[in-house]
């Protein structure tokens, strides 16, 4: 994943322009992940990591795409933080995205996005101010890939907790802003307590219901 710190005044505001160029290439057909990452280039892994998270960013679930999405964001995450090069698998480069998608993806998230082009700039360098540490925090991007993998989507912002946590980790660290990683990882913790909390509900319905059913 390549994470390195755009350069120009207002370096993240390639986003938006890279989102737009991609709805305009990839308007009206499906499009496999090999060709986004080398339509992107350079910044491919980082950009595929956010684009892949973005639509998951709303309460509403995307049903069959967090697993696969979850996948390829987690293979990006592990190679950044062993200090590889980004690798994929021929299975997950073949994964097809759906027409429009990257249209949607922005007309969905274009506020989103907004909000954190004015927002983030380089702070808080102690926090991603090593190669070292930017490698520990790519384990942030793993966890959030990982629990946004999981197949629940049918259970509220299971999908929208982790992909917040995977956005903002990612950005925050492309950006060199430390309060966005550190806000992530807060992320993490509530997401962590939501299904800890989830878990144990289930837990204590299906207990209850054993000992309903054992009279």
């Amino acid at each position: 994943m390549n994470l390195a710190m755009p350069t120009g005044p207002d370096p993240l505001r390639k986003l938006s322009e890279e989102l737009h160029a991609l709805a305009e290439e990839f308007r009206e057909r499906k499009v496999t992940l090999r060709e986004v990452m080398s339509t992107l280039g350079g910044r491919a892994s980082g950009l595929v990591i956010v684009i892949l998270a973005l639509p998951f960013c709303s309460p509403i679930s995307i049903p069959g795409l967090s697993v696969p999405f979850g996948a390829v964001i987690l293979v990006l995450g592990l190679c950044y933080v062993a200090g590889r090069p980004p690798w994929l698998p021929r299975r997950l480069l073949a994964v097809e995205l759906p027409p429009r998608f990257f249209r949607a993806v922005l007309e969905g998230a274009s506020k989103f996005i907004g909000w954190i082009e004015r927002r983030l700039h380089p702070r808080w360098a102690w926090v991603t101010g090593s190669t070292a540490i930017m490698r520990a925090h790519g384990l942030l991007v793993c966890a959030g890939a990982f629990l946004l993998l999981l197949p629940l989507g049918g259970i509220p912002f299971t999908n929208t907790l982790p992909a917040l946590v995977v956005v903002i980790g990612t950005l925050g660290m492309m950006e060199r802003d430390g309060v966005a990683v550190a806000a992530a990882y807060g992320i993490l913790i509530a997401t962590g307590v939501y299904f800890a909390t989830f878990a144990g509900v289930v837990i204590e319905l299906f207990d209850k219901a054993r000992q309903w059913i054992a009279g």
